[in-house]
């Protein structure tokens, strides 16, 4: 709520940056309604793969990993749950259901936190319920040296500063004292100096991204997963966390760094959302097109893993399948035989050729 307040006592001058991101995600916004008119059986599949990457690259970015073969299993049976991780991805699937179904009837309060760390953290003893001690965000490293990245709010004040934050959140839409998304990433930071549970902050300060993107009326989390485009960026993530979060307790941070990483994380969404809908025409499936935008991504060689790893709850079958119609057509190079060969893309091309 430093963030916030600050911009409420001295709202400060626009950075170039930021004002660019601001106009190119008007403009995706505006052709929002437009693109999610188009193909109603193609947004139903982006739909479900992106709770899936959702739940599952949230988690991950906590260490929380589950087996890859059991994801469609986890996220849309019912069968009995294995461990706590599988526990845990599975209600994060719960509370994006809850956002996604109805996010207009979420007001950003106590009650709505709670509920979404309750739900991410499942049956866990303090699950929905502020920190009872102090914590501070340690930083190991492999020499297995530790040192304190960050302070956070201390476990009696952190109802008031939870408090304040949602307040001050409410008031700043109202008085505008800055752009709606800039007062979102604001918010998101300041949830995360102030880190209100024990653990499961980082999740829940996804889910209310999520959230508060879908109040706003930026859509796109519905259809390109958020989560894992921040996974992708991780280090930037924590890089831009800490740069942002120095001086936040005497309201001297600079704030733009992780408000800018924000704004490009959803500048990026709605970039590949639009990439995806063009190839709406094509007779082939949405799943086909995933797993080879995900061979797009890889920068260096991969192996089936990999690529099973980028496209959660769509079958090895379905992978190989797609992975051996792009070798015939050229577009990538096998290195090694079995399982575990490892491969890369052509290099006579530096972009796939859909289609071929």
């Amino acid at each position: 709520m430093m963030t916030l307040r600050q911009f409420s006592d001295n709202p400060e001058t626009i950075h170039a940056t930021t004002s660019w991101y601001l106009a190119d995600l008007g403009e995706a916004r505006g052709k929002q309604e437009l693109f999610t008119r188009q193909a109603p059986q193609r947004l139903k599949v982006l739909r479900e793969h992106a709770l899936i990457e959702s739940a599952v690259s949230s988690n991950r970015i906590e260490g929380v990993e589950v087996d890859q073969a059991r994801i469609g299993t986890i996220i849309f049976g019912r069968s009995h749950l294995r461990d706590r991780n599988e526990e845990e991805v599975r209600g994060y699937r719960q509370a994006l259901k809850r956002i996604h179904e109805k996010p207009h009837n979420l007001p950003i309060t106590d009650k709505t936190v709670m509920m979404l760390h309750r739900l991410s953290r499942g049956d866990i003893w303090d699950a929905g319920e502020y920190k009872e001690k102090d914590g501070d965000i340690i930083e190991t490293y492999p020499n297995g040296r530790k040192r304190v990245r960050f302070k956070t709010v201390s476990a009696a004040k952190t109802p008031s500063y939870m408090e304040e934050l949602e307040a001050l959140w409410a008031q700043c839409l109202r008085e505008k004292w800055v752009h709606p998304l800039i007062a979102l990433a604001a918010f998101n930071l300041d949830f995360l100096c102030i880190h209100p549970f024990r653990d499961g902050n980082g999740r829940v300060s996804r889910l209310l991204l999520l959230l508060q993107c879908y109040q706003l009326g930026y859509e796109v989390g519905c259809y390109v997963s958020l989560e894992r485009l921040i996974e992708q960026n991780k280090e930037r993530y924590y890089e831009t966390l800490e740069e942002s979060s120095q001086g936040w307790h005497e309201g001297k941070q600079n704030p733009w760094p992780y408000i800018n990483y924000l704004l490009s994380i959803l500048k990026t969404a709605y970039k590949e959302f639009e990439e995806r809908l063009e190839r709406t025409k094509s007779p082939r499936g949405a799943k086909t097109d995933m797993i080879e935008a995900a061979v797009e991504n890889f920068d260096s060689e991969f192996t089936l893993a990999d690529l099973e790893r980028a496209c959660p709850g769509i079958s090895r079958d379905m992978v190989r399948r797609v992975l051996r119609n792009l070798q015939a057509a050229g577009n990538v190079d096998c290195l090694g035989r079995g399982p575990g060969a490892r491969w890369r893309r052509s290099k006579k091309s530096n972009t796939l050729k859909k289609g071929q």
